[in-house]
């Protein structure tokens, strides 16, 4: 089924059975944050993100685990005050109500996944 076909996919979601390249699902402009829901359900979200050279999210907690994983570019990823540098293919779960923050030292493609499910 498209997204055309299913009135209660996310703007900007994948559709189904349909091959991706997960690069090619956001671009990076000049100072700034690019973000695309590529999927949402009652399970959680996979969002695609573009960083600039040295944007940020600010540190925060959220409700439920994250995974990132980085696609392109370096990106730093600080759980508890301890930061965590990844390479493209690295991955790493963000856990619940830890403060965390993602900052982007050369533009940078990364993928988050909320897990919402029963830990």
């Amino acid at each position: 089924m498209s997204d055309t076909q299913n009135p209660v996919a996310a703007p900007g979601a994948l559709a189904s059975s349909e091959v991706i390249i997960l690069t090619q699902t956001v671009n990076v402009a000049p100072g700034a944050i690019v973000s695309r829901t590529l999927a949402r359900s009652a399970g959680g979200n996979i969002t695609a993100f573009a960083f600039d050279r040295d944007q940020a999210l600010a540190e925060h907690r959220a409700p439920f685990d994250a995974f990132v994983h980085l696609l392109e570019g370096e990106l730093v990823v600080i759980i508890a005050g301890e930061e965590h540098p990844l390479e493209p293919g690295e991955v790493i779960i963000m856990p619940a109500d830890v403060p965390h923050a993602v900052r982007a030292p050369v533009p940078a493609k990364w993928v988050l996944v909320m897990l919402k499910g029963e830990g």
